[in-house]
């Protein structure tokens, strides 16, 4: 029997694992995909994630996948230009994007390193329960056959299309609807070391820089664009990034796409309930909003550590794990519902005169600049870590 089961095998998943195993917790990681595996992303890590690959001590092997770190950060949109260094905060001066096949593939490793039990290709098809507890899981190995597993706590972290989520019935908390839609690619041949972000009335754009000389370029634009096909993604996808800047034309024209357009139209914003009898949500599977703000992969680490850090010793005590389990619960709720509010408005893809006339303020004073930008990456106020 083990003592956590953890669904979900990439960033918030991995993470759980691999922070629960080093506190000597027996911990069960089942995957769906065969690592390594890209999935859909638009990749950034902003500081505060940077900082808990450090103290995770895999920061290293991260940047050895070639990613380099990004230290400066432009943010532009009508009459707004916005370009200096990007803040540090603990040991990151910087953010990073890396592959997702690359960085979920490290997460996984390392959560098996500790301790882990990691089972990729292994997709979960229904829960154990003892009376109205669940107790664990039962899923389809690689092969083809199934098995059940049991645990003393089962933690979905399988992105915002949860099993987990729809097979205890975890109600939503707060829905509100989806927003935007997301097209992006890589290209070559880019000029830029830097994030650069981009926005304009019903479009925005986001240049970041990768791996292996490549630069990712995501394009966001109204859910409800209308005749938007598979046929004509890529001249929306470039219109787009001309709405959003301008300026983007010649590096574009420059440049060459080195891969197929992805697409994703199901970005949904909500909070589901994060925990119940036997069970917990964490990452994408609890809270998902709009990349608008590029915070998924910060988020799933911070509420990774969040659930950690609150079951702590308590595993193996029910009482004093739903304690844990609702304390975890609220400060996920306390401390991620102001930037879902923010990011809801970034997502409108609305931006005011008024809102612009306060950003522009960091045009002639740095330190407002940094505010800013430091706002954008999620830097808390308090002091950061040692």
């Amino acid at each position: 029997m083990y003592d956590v089961i953890v669904v979900g095998g990439r960033c918030a998943g991995a993470a759980t694992a691999l922070l629960l195993a080093r506190r000597g917790h027996r911990v069960l990681l089942l995957e769906r995909a065969r690592f390594p595996r890209d999935t859909l992303s638009t990749l950034y890590i902003h500081q505060p994630g940077v900082d808990r690959l450090a103290r995770w001590g895999l920061l290293d092997e991260v940047r050895a996948t070639g990613c380099p770190l990004l230290r400066r950060v432009s943010l532009s949109g009508p009459g707004l230009r916005l370009e200096g260094p990007a803040p540090a905060w603990g040991a990151a001066g910087g953010g990073l994007a890396p592959r997702r096949h690359a960085l979920d593939t490290i997460l996984a490793r390392a959560a098996a390193r500790a301790g882990a039990d990691f089972r990729d290709g292994c997709s979960v098809t229904g829960l154990l329960w003892d009376g109205d507890t669940v107790a664990g899981v039962r899923y389809r190995t690689p092969g083809g056959g199934t098995d059940d597993a049991r645990a003393r706590l089962v933690v979905g972290a399988d992105g915002r299309n949860s099993s987990v989520a729809r097979l205890v019935g975890a109600p939503y908390l707060r829905e509100d609807g989806r927003l935007t839609l997301a097209l992006y690619t890589y290209w070559s041949g880019l000029p830029g070391d830097g994030l650069g972000l981009y926005s304009a009335l019903g479009a925005a754009a986001a240049l970041v820089p990768t791996q292996d000389g490549l630069t990712l370029v995501n394009v966001q634009l109204p859910r409800d664009t209308p005749g938007l096909t598979r046929d004509n993604a890529r001249h929306a996808y470039l219109a787009g990034a001309l709405r959003a800047c301008a300026d983007l034309a010649e590096p574009l024209a420059a440049g060459r796409q080195e891969d197929r357009l992805f697409r994703c139209t199901d970005l949904p914003n909500f909070f589901r309930r994060a925990y119940g009898p036997g069970w917990a949500l964490v990452g994408d599977a609890g809270h998902h909003k709009d990349p608008a703000s590029a915070q998924g992969i910060s988020d799933a680490f911070a509420q990774a550590e969040l659930l950690a850090g609150c079951l702590a010793e308590t595993i193996g005590d029910p009482a004093l794990m739903e304690k844990a389990l609702r304390q975890y619960a609220e400060e996920r709720d306390r401390r991620w519902t102001p930037p879902y509010e923010f990011n809801l408005g970034v997502a409108r893809l609305t931006p005011t005169e008024s809102h612009l006339a306060v950003l522009r303020q960091g045009e002639t004073d740095p330190l407002f600049r940094d505010q800013v930008f430091r706002a954008l990456a999620g830097i808390p106020a308090e002091v950061p870590p040692a």
